[in-house]
């Protein structure tokens, strides 16, 4: 799953969605800020990824499964 993020400014951004993501149970993450994404794999839903980028005040523009 690919999450398209907005706001990330840096690499301490990213860092903390990437780590935030990483937390999850059984979820794998990579966040390339150049590209404003997250690859995520593992069993979680959109609806969950969405909620936790958006608890570190970015916001998640679209989601691809």
């Amino acid at each position: 799953m690919v999450l398209h993020i907005q706001g990330m400014a840096c690499k301490h951004c990213s860092g903390r969605v990437e780590k935030a993501l990483n937390a999850l149970p059984g979820i794998t993450a990579a966040v390339d800020l150049e590209a404003a994404t997250a690859t995520v794999s593992g069993a979680v839903s959109a609806e969950e990824l969405r909620k936790t980028v958006e608890a570190l005040g970015f916001q998640v523009t679209s989601v691809e499964a």
